[in-house]
């Protein structure tokens, strides 16, 4: 019988990284912008109160630094799971998945933050790196 040797190899966790700074670099560019006038107008637009703009801002901001460096990984996809999942059902109440107002993006971010909750930081991390960290901070 063979077996995937994927997750031993050098590819396994390039990509790995790869996943976890695409996510963290679109996360701290949309965390970033959060930080303006506008996202007040639309969180009172879609009915939560303007006093969420600064959490949910530094929720997308931090988890995109903590994804890129590999610290805290799981606990960060795990925000920007939660992030993603308002986005799809409150901004955009699952309407439609492609076309304007779609949720295509939001669903591809979900399922990558998915993925690194599952695998966790890899290799090419700072968690991996330090080796002091408790596993379940990974």
């Amino acid at each position: 019988m063979t077996e995937a040797s994927i997750h031993q190899t050098k590819l396994n966790e390039i990509t790995n990284w790869g996943i976890r700074t695409a996510i963290g670099v679109i996360f701290i560019v949309q965390g970033s912008g959060k930080f303006g006038p506008g996202f007040v107008t639309m969180l009172e637009h879609i009915g939560l109160p303007p006093e969420m703009q600064i959490p949910i801002a530094l929720a997308e901001l931090i988890s995109g630094i903590l994804l890129i460096i590999g610290v805290l990984t799981r606990i960060s996809a795990s925000l920007i799971s939660i992030i993603m999942l308002g986005a799809i059902f409150l901004v955009k109440h699952a309407a439609n998945l492609t076309g304007n107002g779609g949720y295509a993006l939001d669903l591809i971010l979900l399922a990558g933050a998915l993925v690194i909750i599952t695998a966790g930081p890899g290799r090419l991390s700072l968690a991996h790196i330090i080796k002091k960290l408790p596993r379940y901070l990974h």
